[in-house]
């Protein structure tokens, strides 16, 4: 082992680290990005982190919440690889069994994904045996930034560590080796002539310095060394960073979009009622009332986004049916569409949030499907499962009831977004995402809420879900400063399935006042609303709440997101200038 400082060896596991997880992705683009190391873990960290601390991570990062992990799991990892490289520093073989340790992870968490084959071992393995070479070079190797022996005077280089002692303390080498560095032979006469100075090297030995790791030379003894050091640090990261992005790159183009591009879409058999003139109220920062598939709110389970191609998709419907169905890409476009504007909603969007977008949708209806099918009695829940394996469990009634519930294969008039969902995915008017919105979808199957919970149910989610009645003003926004005198104030309103009776807004706890509704195209989609103030100067505390077409009023109570969704009335303040 060669002695190297604590700085030293920190680094040398971190580019360890880095050189294992961007080896990986390259051999991940041929098992599946899903295997990678840094997903594969990250992965199940989603399935097993208290569901508060995710709830937390949604509030905070919003959207960008799977970015957010994925860049602390790195961080993390990147701490624990300096631990390791300082461990390896003392001794070798603990800082190996670190790496060890974490490719069993990598391996377990990539084998226990939904779909995984013995294959998708290969990127952890393959990166931790890199990662392990990269270790021993940096800490005992040839890259090693301090030269064998360095903390030891060699044959000819002057005096030992303990005559160093004694010259630094003002004492000088001991008779002996002033009569050796002579070559006079002990006991002989005593030569008069003054020992001559060290040599260089002895020289540059008396300066180094101790440190907590031990005996360091000092920087300028040894600049070879380390400049093999640190250029290898720099080439090895470097490559591994190429790899990494490249076999992101290679992912992307082994990706669905080419595909997706290639898909014609059918025109609708029922085609989309118009959207209404005026339905849009056209104002700046109100929402617009359809959503472009960019902006269209994403929440999901999915670290990396599935790539189904849509030539080898299939659609199973089975379960507790008389007739199961299997149906292809080309099955489901071949039948008739509908075509639907219909707003969805995320059970995580607070009081005010954004987590909520209208689209207009083109799909086959889940009634026909599951009408083929045929249910046998008792069956009250349809689990759609993803190909990830991410499951949520509709009602079965709600599916049959009428309502235009569809396995949609376009978004806005074009074919589904990956990220959304493509080749298909189940949109249901009425119910939040987590029990309806199953994107990837493959399976359909017939079960009961008896038999079977989906995927947030465990973790503390009620088991069915209908959308809240809510409502949100858009402008002015909190702490905004807008000038005194007439304000319009405009937000959303939705209430899926139900439709929006009245909005009302009041100002600093003085009487509603019933806002203006926008005509919308159904009852399943939300609607704009505004109304207008006389701002008088001062701040101002502005709330807003909706009453559906049952004549359901939200209710002031402020409740969190979970288990079944938010309530309280929207409430903004403001300083009128």
């Amino acid at each position: 082992m060669r002695m190297i400082s604590r700085r030293h060896a920190a680094l040398a596991g971190v580019v360890a680290a880095v050189v294992a997880l961007g080896t990986a992705e390259p051999v991940a683009v041929l098992t599946g990005p899903r295997s990678a190391p840094l997903i594969a873990v990250g992965g199940v960290v989603v399935d097993l982190v208290p569901e508060p601390l995710k709830q937390f991570a949604i509030a905070v990062f919003g959207t960008y919440d799977k970015i957010a992990l994925l860049v602390g799991t790195a961080l993390l990892l990147a701490g624990f690889a300096a631990l390791l490289g300082l461990a390896a520093a003392r001794r070798l073989a603990v800082g190996l069994a670190g790496i060890a340790v974490f490719a069993v992870l990598g391996v377990a968490a990539a084998l226990t994904r939904p779909g995984a084959d013995a294959f998708d071992a290969l990127p952890s393995l393959v990166g931790a045996g890199l990662g392990g070479l990269t270790l021993w070079a940096f800490v005992a190797g040839p890259l090693s930034p301090d030269p064998a022996g360095a903390g030891r005077a060699r044959p000819g280089q002057g005096p030992d560590r303990a005559g160093v002692d004694r010259a630094r303390a003002g004492q000088g080498p001991d008779r002996h080796e002033v009569d050796l560095a002579d070559g006079e032979q002990a006991g002989a006469p005593r030569s008069t002539t003054p020992p001559p100075p060290p040599p260089p090297a002895a020289a540059a030995f008396a300066r180094e310095e101790e440190t907590p790791g031990g005996w360091e030379p000092a920087r300028h003894a040894v600049p070879e060394s380390r400049r093999r050091f640190l250029r290898g640090v720099g080439l090895l990261t470097g490559a591994a960073a190429v790899a990494g992005l490249g076999g992101h790159w290679l992912a992307g183009r082994r990706g669905v979009s080419a595909a997706r591009e290639a898909v014609t879409l059918p025109a609708p058999a029922t085609p989309a009622p118009p959207v209404p003139a005026g339905a849009d109220l056209s104002l700046p920062r109100l929402a617009p009332y359809v959503t472009p598939n960019r902006e269209f709110y994403r929440i999901d389970t999915a670290l990396v986004v599935p790539q189904v191609d849509p030539v080898t998709w299939r659609l199973r419907i089975h379960g507790r049916v008389r007739n199961p169905i299997e149906l292809s890409f080309d099955d489901l476009l071949a039948r008739p569409m509908v075509e639907r504007y219909v707003t969805l909603a995320c059970v995580s969007n607070e009081v005010g949030g954004d987590l909520i977008g209208n689209a207009r949708w083109l799909g086959v209806p889940i009634k026909e499907l599951l009408d083929e099918a045929d249910p046998e009695e008792g069956a009250d829940q349809v689990v759609g499962r993803a190909v990830d394996g991410w499951t949520c469990g509709t009602p079965t009634s709600v599916l049959r009831d009428g309502r235009d519930a569809l396995l949609a294969v376009g978004m806005n008039g074009e074919p589904l977004p990956v990220q959304h969902g493509f080749p298909g995915r189940m949109v249901v008017p009425g119910l939040y995402g987590y029990v309806s919105a199953c994107k990837w979808v493959t399976e359909l199957e017939l079960t009961s809420f008896a038999d079977f919970d989906a995927y947030w149910v465990p973790r503390g989610w009620s088991a069915q879900g209908p959308v809240k009645t809510q409502s949100r003003i858009d402008t002015p926004r909190a702490r905004s400063r807008p000038a005194a005198g007439p304000v319009t104030v405009a937000g959303v309103a939705w209430a899926q399935h139900r439709g929006v009776r009245r909005v009302e807004v009041r100002v600093d706890d003085g009487p509603w006042r019933e806002a203006t509704l926008a005509p919308a195209v159904s009852t399943d989609t939300w609607v704009q609303w505004s109304w207008r103030w006389d701002a008088t100067p001062g701040e101002h505390t502005l709330q807003v709440r909706a009453t559906d077409a049952a004549g359901e009023t939200q209710p002031e109570r402020r409740s969190p997101v979970a288990p079944d969704g938010a309530t309280g009335w929207h409430t903004v303040t403001v300083t009128v200038a």
